[in-house]
């Protein structure tokens, strides 16, 4: 009997790994249904007639031919790219310092890049808003000091889109960058030392080098979540800062034009398609969740490795020069006091909106005549704010539920699965962040509008959830590596089933990284604006949508109320996240 149970063992874990890519299958065919048909279904609408439903191109020869077309989409191309490289630049030497820090500390730094990370986009667009505008806090500090006498033109302009989609963007290419960084082995470095290499020298072809698959995929998420963004310049761009979804926007609401609308989403996926693509063939799409990639091959690698010396060699005698001119403990300080100054550029804004939300004047004004509570006040004696926050807590709540058992699932399928298939399943449950936001959207709002979902809870949770399924599914992911799948193979032994082993063993040794999925979930439904727009048909509005709208019309203390509140919520689901996960991995 005994060797009857000890042969079986091996056949139920080989079954199970077998059969593991069956738990996948719920969220396959719910992102078939909501994320793939809707999209493939907006690209199809660009090249039909509306009219008699005949093949057409003409959608796409009136973007080749109208001037105005073409300019959107370099200056959408441009922005992207400069946010990209900005990011990169400011967030690499952050993520690179909270790398060599201890565990226990760099978690608690790490706060510091999530928060706003996490933060409501309309937040801090609002907040630069109140920051850089005429009278706003800069503005009103440089006329008070008499530095200036007129006050500086920051805001709808170039500067201002830049300084708002970096600002947004800079804590995305952090938490890509650090996972990569983190696992890095300084010895090598030391090893390099050792041998002769001067320290410059030793960091950009070794550390550097090794952290290119993290700083690409950075890259690369921040140029994609770019060419979606309509937030930023919509508030803090002119004319001349016109990007591709506010076309969209435009041509849906406005004018109806699916086509054309079609037409313009197709050029925004094509560049974000061709993007990965190229990313895929040097680095893997895998690096993308923080695993480790090959930094290219053959000439490619050739001329990084030239390039790389060559920017070693430059920045060694620049930091030769700099020892001599500052001293070693100066330049010891340059790199934490540069991280310090990312942290308060991407922190402080946000918190300079809490004592406007306190003002007693009926304006924005820095700093506030008197304070008191009276916005905050009719922000809770309003019924039209009161029930877009309960609507935005219960969809958020349903969404997360929603998301976080489809994410497991998926996740616990790759885990124990070793087919094949499984880097194609990642990719696919992976699309959704990769695809810009606003291309999902339409694509679900012409769905919807069909099936009858428009202005319901359940089209805005089932939109949520498709954008939210990434983030679970990573985070879900990232926990399960460390978990021991012998365990379940165990339970297996002793006659459990599937079933029985996924509640009674899995879930309870793997619950932290579940509730750390869920905030998070919760998180990014709460937050969203882009399905919103598009799905609550203005009467099921959420409350970043009536944020959204009353910033369109006039700028008042009653957002800076809102901006609090949205802003406390977010804090603090963040942080009971953050608890869960780390105490997940003591586990």
């Amino acid at each position: 009997m005994s060797a009857v149970s000890v042969t079986s063992a091996p056949a139920r874990a080989g079954r199970l790994r077998l059969n593991a890519l069956w738990l996948a299958v719920p969220g396959v065919l719910f992102l078939a249904v909501f994320f793939v048909w809707p999209v493939a279904q907006l690209l199809g609408l660009s090249v039909v007639d509306p009219d008699n439903g005949a093949f057409t191109a003409s959608s796409y020869q009136r973007i080749a031919a109208t001037d105005v077309y073409l300019r959107v989409l370099g200056i959408t191309f441009r922005i992207a790219g400069w946010t990209a490289l900005w990011s990169l630049l400011i967030g690499y030497p952050l993520a690179y310092w909270l790398a060599r820090l201890p565990d226990m500390f760099r978690g608690r730094m790490l706060l510091f890049v999530m928060v706003p990370f996490w933060t409501s986009y309309l937040v801090k667009t609002f907040a630069w808003m109140l920051i850089l505008g005429r009278s706003g806090v800069i503005n009103s500090l440089l006329t008070g000091a008499h530095v200036v006498d007129q006050p500086l033109s920051l805001i709808n302009n170039q500067f201002g889109v830049m300084v708002g989609m970096v600002h947004a963007m800079v804590p995305l290419a952090v938490m890509t960058m650090l996972p990569v960084m983190a696992d890095i082995d300084r010895r090598l470095v030391q090893a390099a030392q050792t041998l002769g290499a001067a320290p410059a020298r030793a960091f950009w072809l070794v550390y550097f080098k090794l952290s290119l698959p993290g700083v690409a995929a950075a890259g690369l998420l921040v140029f994609i979540s770019s060419l979606g963004f309509f937030i930023v310049p919509a508030f803090l761009g002119g004319r001349q800062e016109t990007m591709l979804a506010q076309l969209i926007i435009t041509q849906v609401q406005e004018l109806l034009n699916w086509s054309f609308a079609g037409a313009l989403s197709a050029m925004m996926l094509l560049a974000a398609l061709v993007s990965c693509v190229v990313y895929d063939r040097i680095f893997g799409l895998s690096t993308i969740a923080g695993g480790s990639g090959q930094v290219g091959t053959g000439r490619i690698r050739d001329l990084g490795l030239a390039i790389l010396s060559l920017i070693a060699t430059g920045v060694g005698r620049l930091a030769e020069v700099t020892r001599a001119l500052l001293g070693k403990r100066l330049c010891a300080l340059l790199l934490p006091g540069f991280c310090w100054l990312v942290i308060a550029f991407l922190v402080l804004p946000t918190l300079l909106v809490i004592p406007l939300a306190f003002t007693s004047s009926q304006f924005l004004e820095f700093p506030p005549p008197g304070y008191g509570l009276s916005w905050f006040r009719t922000y809770f004696e309003s019924p039209l704010w009161i029930q877009a926050t309960i609507r935005s807590f219960a969809v958020a709540f349903v969404t997360a539920f929603a998301a976080t058992a489809i994410g497991g699932f998926a996740a616990l399928a790759l885990a124990n699965s070793r087919t094949r298939w499984a880097g194609l399943i990642f990719a696919f449950f992976l699309a959704p962040m990769i695809v810009p936001r606003i291309v999902i959207a339409v694509g679900l709002f012409y769905l919807f509008a069909r099936l009858g979902l428009i202005a319901t809870d359940l089209g805005l949770v089932i939109g949520h959830t498709v954008l939210a399924i990434p983030f679970t599914l990573v985070t879900i992911a990232a926990v399960l590596k460390t978990y021991d799948q012998r365990l379940d193979q165990a339970a297996a032994t002793l006659g459990a089933n599937r079933v029985r082993t996924l509640t009674g063993v899995t879930i309870p040794l793997v619950k932290g990284g579940l509730v750390a999925a869920f905030l998070f979930a919760f998180i990014t439904s709460f937050d969203e604006l882009t399905i919103a727009i598009f799905v609550s048909g203005g009467l099921k509005t959420t409350l970043p949508k009536q944020m959204w709208d009353d910033m369109i019309l006039q700028l008042n203390p009653t957002l800076a109320a809102v901006s609090v509140v949205v802003f406390i919520v977010v804090t603090a689901m963040l942080l009971v996240a953050e608890r869960f996960r780390s105490s997940s991995r003591l586990d």
